[in-house]
């Protein structure tokens, strides 16, 4: 059998981050494999220290990764504090950094002048190209949720965490309202409905009792623009890897007959050439979810958060562990799944920061999508 990895979950620097990338019941399995973890200390984190130190994990001070061994696998979710300038270590997590995103040339240049490589959790997939790990549906079903609760005037800032069941009866409880005492209750639209993103969106919408359109290749092969701006909630959970034309433009929510009152976008790839929402500039954020990109009598409003699962921090941390953990078990090893993802990293960095995307997708069948290509997740 070959041997263990030594496993070291970072704290997130983020401070509205709470989720794991592995939840103590699936450390104490890898331990009990022969994995040595060690978990930083952290005061965010939806899971105490003490139910992984009960699973047999080593325990460290937050931000201690960076004087770690140089063998270490340094396991995280969202991006890396600023310092160290070079970053030594073998790195998993959401990177964001092969398709020419804000800062994707600053990272991976951190990587190559401090000898560490980058194993990008958006590209662990099957030989297939099917992702094996992934938020996306808890980031649609959130995405949704507070779609629906701002088109009711229902969403409070700043965002906190909650769990399923308690977002489940703030969308039930003002199901069938309509907006200012109306008649007409809203309908939404759900762009890649058959990806996991997209399936969560759904969920959500039904539990809202929002009537919901769902769109995936068919339809978005050639768009419908009337259609498309003939509903109150747009949700997008489409992420592609190579440029295509956008879904909604500005001309799109000029147009008079548009209805749309709030877009989702889960996919939150606004600093990318690839964004098929080019009608808003900058994410939000848990302190103001909602933006205006319209004023006046036919206000829109934009929700564009990239770490949407972290607002059910616990229900999207188990099920992404699930996933993840039994591949972390298998670093270090030459597994195939591991390779690949290096071989996304180095394509990377030959194709100078990720101004194009580092390893050819193709369009896979089921997945949200109509664009050439989509991966199977949206951001995290």
């Amino acid at each position: 059998m070959p041997d263990m990895p030594h496993l070291w979950m970072r704290h997130e620097s983020r401070a509205s981050e709470r989720r794991a990338p592995l939840v103590p019941e699936d450390a104490a399995r890898l331990v009990a494999q022969g994995a040595t973890i060690t978990v930083e200390e952290s005061p965010q984190r939806a899971f105490p220290l003490t139910d992984y130190t009960a699973a047999g994990c080593r325990t460290a001070p937050a931000g201690s990764w960076a004087d770690a061994p140089d063998d270490v696998f340094v396991v995280g979710l969202k991006e890396l504090p600023d310092e160290p300038k070079e970053l030594r270590h073998r790195h998993v997590f959401f990177g964001h950094a092969y398709k020419g995103q804000t800062g994707a040339r600053e990272l991976l240049d951190r990587f190559t002048s401090g000898g560490g490589r980058l194993l990008d959790l958006e590209y662990l997939t099957d030989g297939a190209g099917r992702r094996l790990a992934a938020f996306g549906y808890w980031a649609g079903y959130v995405g949704a949720a507070l779609a629906v609760l701002h088109r009711r005037g229902a969403l409070t800032a700043p965002l906190t965490p909650l769990d399923k069941a308690r977002l489940d009866a703030l969308l039930a409880a003002g199901s069938g309202d309509s907006p200012g005492g109306g008649t007409r209750a809203a309908d939404a639209l759900v762009i890649g409905a058959l990806g996991r993103s997209g399936r969560g969106a759904c969920d959500a919408l039904e539990v809202a009792g929002v009537d919901t359109a769902r769109w995936d290749v068919a339809e978005t092969r050639e768009l419908d623009r009337a259609a498309l701006i003939d509903h109150d909630i747009l949700v997008n959970t489409v992420l592609v890897t190579r440029p295509v034309p956008p879904f909604l433009r500005t001309e799109d929510l000029d147009d008079p007959r548009c209805r749309i009152s709030v877009v989702a976008d889960v996919t939150c790839d606004v600093t990318s050439e690839c964004n098929v929402l080019p009608v808003y500039d900058e994410i939000t954020d848990w302190e103001r979810p909602a933006r205006a990109l319209r004023g006046g009598e036919r206000p829109v409003d934009v929700i564009a958060i990239d770490n949407l699962p972290s607002l059910l921090p616990v229900e999207a941390s188990r099920a992404f562990s699930a996933e993840l953990a039994p591949h972390l078990g298998r670093l270090g090893t030459g597994d195939p799944v591991w390779e690949r993802c290096l071989g996304s990293f180095e394509a990377a960095v030959r194709d100078d920061g990720g101004a194009r995307e580092a390893e050819p997708s193709p369009h896979r069948p089921g997945d949200r999508a109509a664009a050439p290509s989509t991966t199977e997740e949206t951001r995290p």
